[in-house]
């Protein structure tokens, strides 16, 4: 009977040469150590490019933003943002209208008793529209004014830049700098006149008011008063508008800081814009954890007690069905698990949350099916299998000896794995949770698929229904909207900078892993 010898690189090195005359062990060695090194070079190739793309988009932001500044863009948005407050405002008031008309007309009454059930509505609906208008006629002469001095200096740096352009004819630089300071005098003249315009608009929105007509609806009635609440809530509002036109200066500059600042909580991500664009990462930022919560609120729970049961207290047959069931999961394609949410978790939930059974519920029906509920819920059939696996494991090395002793001492099964086998796997679990969380915050076909894409920050005031609101995600963003950039353009380098902030939540996800990992291994052993 022949004696099997155990395979090894330190057998082959010493019993002769392998291919083209290279040692066994040593060509081994080199074969995975090449591999590794080509895996370190592609990594750092990634990493270098990432950087290099992101880190010149702080300094052609704060252009931007300067020439924003100094244009007396700025300034002119102060003054708009009474103006665009009180347009959606006069949205509302315009939905109740529809409402009302709506409501007439599935009651069978005709174009003609319409219109005479809602002519002082309507009338009502002109009046606060027109206490608006002279306000709205200086501020569009305002933006004309400051847009025009942008585009003229863009213009003129641009075909400054290009080569047989006649130098003489393009302004020069302290040419444009006088030019923008004129713009901005301009600008700062008229806000005599603009807080005379906001004053009689709000007095002419109160007499308004006042003459808010009676409907015969009761949910036209509440939305009226709603409506009539939100209008004296905005009026209040005004004082502190003209206050900051005050207090303006338009000659401080933008600093560097400024620009990081605005980019890591900035509000607004808005991109091709006729006004400005603004690249403030928080509506992604949030939109992106709100879905991880949703999706780590299931997944954890569903992961930890599986791997739990399938490790403490499945017989083998069980064990040999539910996990490779589990482990399954993470073989569909993210693609497949997206059209899923969209044809049935989606619609499903909707049908649900109209259910008179569930009117009790505050912020039921749901008028979006594809929300940040949604994609959490499909995110969480995702993150299932790697918790579950991680977390197993964790169980798994838990020494034989801890179980023995405890069952020794006369503890139940129970009583063994709640205060034996999860404290001393605790690190390995947490570690699971979080490479969870990594796996999730970091996906972007089911999130692009399901989430909405609403690039808003969510309505916190909503309480438990913010989760039901569409968002956009960073990740999402990325993938939507890198094929359509151009290459070199200050968005382009936006959705990189995205990139880099991912990959620093990635790395400090994997970091903290990895220190409760070998935590639990040195208490382990």
């Amino acid at each position: 009977m022949l004696k099997r010898t155990p395979f090894n690189a330190d057998s082959i090195k010493k019993k002769g040469k392998g291919f083209l005359g290279i040692e066994g062990g040593v060509y081994i060695k080199a074969f995975f150590g090449g591999n590794a090194f080509i895996a370190f070079i592609v990594l750092a190739l990634i990493t270098f490019f990432l950087f290099k793309e992101g880190a010149e988009f702080f300094p052609q932001y704060r252009r931007d933003m300067e020439l924003y500044r100094k244009s007396g863009q700025e300034f002119v948005g102060l003054m708009k943002e009474g103006v665009d407050e009180f347009n959606n405002l006069q949205r509302e008031l315009d939905q109740v209208q529809v409402d009302i008309i709506t409501r007439l007309y599935e009651e069978g009454k005709s174009w003609e008793e319409v219109t005479a059930l809602t002519g002082p509505f309507q009338a009502f609906t002109i009046s606060t529209r027109a206490t608006a208008e002279p306000l709205k006629k200086i501020v569009k002469e305002a933006i004309d004014l400051s847009v025009g001095a942008k585009e003229r200096v863009m213009v003129n740096s641009t075909r400054r830049t290009i080569a047989g352009v006649d130098l003489s004819e393009l302004m020069t630089t302290e040419e444009e700098e006088a030019f923008l300071q004129d713009t901005r005098a301009q600008l700062v003249a008229m806000l005599p006149q603009i807080q005379v315009a906001y004053q009689t608009f709000q007095t002419n929105l109160k007499e308004a008011l006042d003459a808010i007509p009676e409907v015969e609806s009761a949910d036209a009635t509440e939305a009226l008063v709603a409506y009539e609440k939100s209008a004296n809530r905005y009026m209040e509002k005004i004082p502190s508008v003209e206050k900051k036109l005050t207090e303006y200066n338009p000659e401080k500059s933008y600093t560097l800081l400024q620009t990081i600042g605005g980019f890591l909580f900035g509000g607004q991500w808005v991109t091709n814009s006729s006004w400005q664009d603004f690249y403030g990462i928080w509506p992604l930022l949030s939109g992106s954890l709100l879905v991880t919560a949703v999706a780590l609120l299931y997944a954890v729970p569903l992961g930890i007690f599986s791997a739990i049961y399938v490790n403490q207290v499945a017989t083998v047959k069980e064990q040999n069905l539910i996990k490779p069931y589990i482990e399954f999961i993470s073989a569909i394609p993210s693609v497949v698990i997206g059209f899923f949410g969209i044809a049935v978790f989606g619609t499903m939930i909707r049908y649900l949350s109209e259910q008179e059974w569930l009117s009790w519920v505050p912020f039921f029906p749901v008028s979006e099916r594809l929300n940040a509920y949604t994609a959490g819920g499909l995110l969480a059939l995702m993150a299932v299998p790697t918790i579950f696996t991680l977390a197993e494991d964790a169980l798994n090395n838990v020494p034989k000896a801890f179980t023995e002793a405890s069952e020794a001492m006369g503890a139940t099964r129970w009583q063994t794995v709640w205060r034996i086998q999860i404290p001393t796997a605790l690190s390995g679990i947490i570690s699971a949770v979080l490479l969870g969380f990594g796996r999730v915050i970091g996906e972007t076909m089911v999130v692009l698929l399901c989430a909405g894409n609403r690039i808003a920050v969510p309505n916190f005031d909503k309480g438990l229904g913010t989760f039901f609101e569409p968002v956009h995600t960073m990740t999402g963003i990325i993938a939507q909207e890198m094929g359509e950039v151009v290459p070199g353009s200050i968005h382009y380098r936006a959705l990189f900078c995205v990139g880099i902030l991912l990959f620093f939540l990635s790395l400090l996800i994997n970091y903290v892993a990895q220190v409760l990992v070998r935590r639990y291994k040195i208490s382990a052993g």
